[in-house]
Order: structure tokens, then C-alpha cells, then sequence
């Protein structure tokens, strides 16, 4: 699969662009363990443009990610346009439009998944986005606003007709939010299109290495992205990667050991980007969320201590007492 001239292999596997989650430290595990490309958070285009400190740092970016994607959403073409100039500048190698996330504060405003809402604006900004700079343009949404108005087969035609290299289709509607069950079975329709010529990415529950395989074979998509499934995991792309190369099936995930020492490494890496304090705290939506500290008898006290600590120190010692009391 190519996206312009960028070269993903087969079956390339993404990480999702997420708020408050992938910033260059997780970005870059990601990396290590196989995720075919990366993306930045999602930057406001307003706030670029207005040059807002912590919105212009989400642009930073290093060539050890590469290949990597910074995404951008607005509901003002010009400031879009600006803001698509500036991330060029940047260096990344794709420029991702947001037309999909569902938050009130952003589709709300008619940004991000507000935008199905208004598919001539939405039709607009990315013609214009595109004309505006040189590098690859891609576009990320869902399948329409409700159950009602399942707009993604028009609309993917719509949007390759404006100039864009590759769509990711996350198979909810904004109304979902990020409730029930994604369906894969318009995004399977899009790429089964024989007027759609650019590569389809399917978003949404992919959360294993199986049902990474099912998204493939039964919907046909050129890659997958995972979102919520690498909270506290950025493993798992070696265990959906290592699945999907296995003739007779078989992953071979990390030990427990390993694992907690990736996610050790995580908080040290945050806590020196950062500061300690604020560093932990980005941490602990890892903490809280990954799976292997799932299923342990009487864990309950171990967790609140783990989410409460404070300092490093601390929270390290918990997790390394975690790991003696296991026998891991």
C-alpha cells in the first residue's frame, strides 16, 4: 500500500491520532513495536494560526517516528488552509484532516465531525487544503452523523474527488459517539467500489490481532487503524503484526516482565518530557486502561495506590512490588 510516494508495505497496521495520548514519547514506542505509521494528536487549526504554545509544540516531530501524520481540524477554510501550510512546514509526511471526531467541543462548533453536517464546507476546505501544499493530504471521518444520514459511500467519492490520497473511515456515526459496535460493512462497501482508486483505512473495535485479520479478510480494507486499543498497550502492533505474518495463526506476545517494563519506560520518558508531576498524570490513563493488570485476584488497592501516586519514586515502587507479589 502507498499513500503518494510513502511505501507502507502490506497490511500496514496505524496508530490512531488521540488527544492527550499520542504524543511523541508513545508515538515513538508504537514505533518500536511495528505500527506502520503514526499520527500527532489533533491540532486545532485556529489555535496554530493564532499561535497558541502548546498547540505549535503538538507540530514537533522526529525522523525516528517516520513515517508519521499530523493532523489538523477547523471549520474555517482559511484558517485550515493557513494552518496545512504551517504543519508543511513541519515536515511530517501527510497532512490527515480531521472530519471525525464526535466530542461536543469540537463537533459541536461544526469542526471535526460537525462537518457532516455541512459536506460542501467539508468539500471545500479539503479542495482548498490540497491545492495549498505539496504533500500527500489525507482525510479521516465516519460513516455520517446518525443512522439516518449513512452518507461515507457518496462521501468517499466526494472526497477523492478533491484530491486526497488515502481516507480512514471509522465505522460509527457521530451520534454513536464512541458507543455499541463499529460497522465495518460500509467501509467494506467503499473499498469494494470500483470508482474508489485511493487506499480505504478501516478505524473502529479493532482491539486484537484476530479481529485485525477479519478486518482485512472479510472487508478487503489497505490498513487498519488502532485507536483505544493501545491505551496502555503500544504492544500491541507487534502482536497484530506477528498474527498476521504467522501461516498457522499464532501470535507470541510479550511476557508480563516485559510488558511492565514498557510501561516503566513509558513513565520515565514522560516524567523527563514533561515534569514529574504532570508526567505521571499523563501516564496514568495508561496505567488505568492496559490489559495486564486485568484479571488479577484483589487488585483493587493496588490500583487506587497506583493512580494516586504522586512521585515517580513511588508509583515505581508499586509497580515493582506488583511484579515480586505475581512471581512474574
Amino acid at each position: 500500500m502507498r499513500i503518494g510516494n510513502i511505501d507502507l508495505g502490506e497490511r500496514p497496521v496505524f496508530l490512531a491520532p488521540m488527544e492527550d495520548v499520542t504524543d511523541i514519547g508513545f508515538r515513538l514506542l508504537c514505533k518500536r513495536f511495528g505500527a506502520s505509521m503514526v499520527y500527532t494528536e489533533f491540532v486545532s487549526a485556529e489555535a496554530l494560526v493564532r499561535d497558541v504554545k502548546s498547540t505549535v509544540q503538538k507540530l514537533t516531530i522526529s525522523d525516528e517516528e517516520r513515517p508519521v501524520g499530523i493532523q489538523i481540524y477547523g471549520r474555517d477554510t482559511d484558517a485550515m488552509v493557513e494552518a496545512a501550510r504551517m504543519v508543511e512546514q513541519a515536515g511530517p509526511d501527510v497532512i490527515d484532516l480531521n472530519f471525525g471526531c464526535p466530542v461536543k467541543k469540537v463537533a459541536g462548533k461544526g469542526a471535526g465531525a460537525g462537518m457532516l453536517q455541512n459536506i460542501p464546507k467539508m468539500l471545500d476546505i479539503t479542495r482548498q487544503v490540497v491545492q495549498a501544499v505539496k504533500m500527500p493530504v489525507t482525510v479521516k471521518t465516519r460513516l455520517g452523523w446518525n443512522s439516518e444520514q449513512l452518507i461515507i459511500t457518496t462521501l468517499a467519492e466526494q472526497l477523492q474527488d478533491c484530491g486526497i490520497q488515502a481516507l480512514t473511515i471509522h465505522g460509527r456515526t457521530r451520534s454513536q459517539m464512541y458507543t455499541g459496535q463499529a460497522d465495518w460493512t460500509l467501509i467494506g462497501e467503499v473499498k469494494r467500489n470500483p470508482r474508489i482508486h485511493i487506499p480505504i483505512i478501516g478505524n473502529g473495535d479493532i482491539t486484537s490481532p484476530e479481529s485485525a485479520l477479519q478486518a482485512f479478510e472479510r472487508y478487503g480494507v489497505d490498513a487498519i487503524m488502532v485507536g483505544r486499543a493501545t491505551f496502555g498497550a503500544p504492544w500491541i502492533f507487534k502482536e497484530i503484526r506477528d498474527f498476521l505474518a504467522e501461516a498457522d495463526g499464532e501470535s507470541h506476545p510479550l511476557s508480563f516482565n516485559e510488558k511492565l517494563d514498557i510501561l516503566e519506560e513509558l513513565l520515565r520518558i514522560n516524567v523527563e518530557r514533561i515534569d514529574e508531576q504532570r508526567g505521571i498524570i499523563h501516564t496514568r490513563r495508561h496505567l488505568a486502561a492496559t490489559p495486564i493488570f486485568k484479571g488479577i485476584a484483589n487488585f483493587r488497592p493496588t490500583r487506587i495506590a497506583m493512580l494516586r501516586a504522586t512521585h515517580m519514586d513511588e508509583l515505581l515502587a508499586i509497580l515493582e512490588n506488583t511484579r515480586e507479589l505475581l512471581g512474574k
